[in-house]
């Protein structure tokens, strides 16, 4: 397995594309799928992860070891915290675009670890940021979230609306991200597009992420936590719907408004830099009791429903305006939420060893 700076050499791999993608994260949920995708399309990819305790360590070790099956894959197991070891690692492979996802997640979590989001999410954004700036790549494209539209009531959510309300310190550090993107790519010349996730899941999701949640705790008999007494609506986006948009929005890299050749209508694309955000959701309001009921079906469970008051930092809806994202790619998110929910229980059962639905 090749894991170390020691197989970053560009003659590592041979045949397929020759670009060549670093992509932080890839021990994590989204990480995951799009370093699949990229490797499947021939990609040479260099995954950096910290490989945190946040949550379960085995399934973030089983899914680099199935990225490290494939020829073109190497993995740096560091902390973006790390600039040494990050500026080590990109060096050596020489990227021609770096995507960065690795953050700390979880809106509930940073209400107890704060820190922890102003370690990983600001200052290891930042030395991402220096990397691709010294490294020139030809672009530079880094996740930001749905949470920072915040107290927004407009919806669905647009790119240009202000998103000047944040929160949670994680919807906080999410935003200063943006704000120090939109900086390096004024400052540097360096063509930065941040996507906004919305509700993302799927197979190999995560532990502390609703549908594990939900779907673990039912297949134990145990209740569900089901905040907001139930009046909660998400634009649940399934995760090789996403991964695709990101790999779509790579041969999309901005300019600034006098190297276009055409206007975008309703472009969030910045009038002073390479820089714009896009939402990448599926553009549909998804009632979460109606979430759960996909769950129970497919199961065939009867969830025991604990109805509870909103959590603080919580909001009551996302909702994603996708068009940008159509216009810019030609790409649109579609999958159905109860197809997304039957794949999503579906790996679960594979995963944890339980006999396929309707087996006893």
């Amino acid at each position: 397995m090749r894991i170390g700076e020691q197989a970053l050499s560009k003659k590592e791999g041979g045949g397929g594309s020759s670009r060549r993608v670093l992509v932080t994260g890839t021990a994590g949920f989204i990480g995951f799928h799009l370093a699949q995708l990229l490797l499947s399309e021939g990609f040479h990819v260099c995954g950096y992860d910290g490989l945190t305790d946040y949550y379960d360590l085995e399934l973030k070790r089983r899914r680099h070891e199935m990225l490290l099956r494939h020829a073109n894959f190497v993995a740096i197991e560091a902390m973006l915290e790390d600039n040494a070891r990050l500026w080590k690692a990109a060096k050596a492979f020489e990227p021609d675009v770096i995507v960065h996802l690795a953050a700390q997640a979880g809106v509930r979590y940073s209400l107890e670890k704060p820190r922890a989001y102003i370690e990983s999410n600001v200052v290891g954004t930042f030395n991402v940021m220096e990397a691709a700036r010294q490294l020139e790549v030809s672009h530079l494209l880094m996740a930001s979230t749905s949470s920072v539209y915040g107290g927004n009531n407009k919806m669905p959510f647009a790119e240009t609306d202000k998103a000047d309300l944040p929160l949670t310190i994680y919807a906080a550090t999410k935003k200063a991200s943006e704000a120090m993107a939109h900086a390096y790519a004024h400052l540097w010349d360096l063509p930065t597009t941040m996507f906004r996730f919305f509700t993302v899941y799927g197979p190999w999701g995560r532990p502390d992420m609703v549908p594990y949640k939900f779907v673990k705790a039912m297949v134990e008999g145990r209740p569900i936590d089901i905040y907001n007494n139930g009046n909660m609506e998400r634009d649940f986006t399934y995760v090789d719907d996403l991964v695709r948009g990101i790999r779509m929005l790579m041969d999309v890299a901005p300019r600034v408004p006098g190297q276009r050749s055409t206007a975008i209508p309703d472009d969030s694309l910045s009038p002073v830099a390479p820089y714009r955000v896009v939402n990448i959701g599926n553009s549909e309001k998804i009632r979460l009791l109606d979430f759960i009921d996909a769950i129970e079906a497919e199961l065939g469970i009867t969830a025991i429903r604990n109805y509870m008051p909103m959590q603080m930092g919580d909001v009551t809806a996302t909702w994603a305006d996708s068009s940008l994202l159509n216009r810019l790619t030609g790409y649109c998110p579609d999958t159905r939420f109860r197809d997304g929910v039957a794949r999503f229980v579906s790996w679960f059962r594979d995963y944890n060893g339980l006999p396929a639905a309707g087996r006893q």
